[in-house]
């Protein structure tokens, strides 16, 4: 079972299920990718772009059952308005980005962590013997290059993968708090940010998906250690 906001529904990875509208939700998610590599399992998929942990609960939940062995999930982004503040950086001053950046990952590294934690006690009430396993957010910037479009000062650049810092870290503050796991995959993503030279995240030349991992993010990414983490 695969619930989530864009990350996980696959945004920038192409290749969209028409059915699913707004949703975004991609043939090669990293949930549609692992299962692949696991054909003894079968895929519902109800992740959707511009999920919260409000929607997950309200739209999403509902799929999940007594019988489910596995769940995915990446959600909380929206939560913590990452478009917002991502267009506060790219419009405004270095000074307000660090204002907004700052003031968001306050939010990721609290409030969030309790709202998450919340979120994973209702999916193992409703799947109690499922697998649950919580995939972050990585950092989007390279520390050097030049994005196109608009480009964005070093200064702004820290101050966004800060953000993106507190965002997995309050994922992950969330999951042990359950005893769910959690797939850091900062790591897997670094020197592959966007604006750098060899990006696995959607640059500014695709609006809709800025930001966003590219189909060998979500396959290098996501997917492959989605993969080490379901054994």
């Amino acid at each position: 079972m695969a619930l989530g906001d864009s990350y996980a529904s696959g945004v920038g990875a192409g290749h969209y299920d028409t059915a699913g509208g707004d949703c975004k939700r991609s043939a090669l998610n990293y949930p549609a990718l692992s299962q692949a590599a696991h054909d003894g399992y079968t895929l519902k998929d109800v992740s959707c772009s511009g999920a919260t942990i409000a929607d997950v609960r309200a739209d999403q939940l509902a799929a999940v059952t007594s019988g489910t062995d596995l769940v995915t999930l990446t959600v909380g982004g929206n939560d913590a308005q990452f478009a917002t503040v991502v267009q506060d950086c790219l419009l405004e001053t270095d000074s307000y980005c660090r204002t907004a950046t700052a003031w968001m990952s306050y939010y990721a590294r609290n409030q969030l962590v309790t709202e998450l934690a919340g979120l994973y006690e209702d999916i193992k009430a409703k799947a109690p013997q499922a697998e649950i396993i919580v995939l972050g957010y990585p950092q989007a910037l390279s520390s050097t290059g030049t994005c196109p479009v608009i480009d964005l000062s070093a200064a702004k650049r820290t101050y966004m993968n800060g953000f993106a810092d507190a965002l997995a870290e309050g994922t992950k503050a969330a999951a042990g708090q359950q005893s769910v796991t959690f797939v850091d995959v900062r790591d897997t993503f670094k020197d592959h940010g966007a604006c750098g030279s060899d990006p696995w995240i959607n640059d500014l030349n695709n609006a809709s998906e800025v930001f966003h991992p590219s189909l060998t993010g979500y396959l290098a990414g996501y997917s492959d250690q989605l993969n080490k983490a379901w054994g």
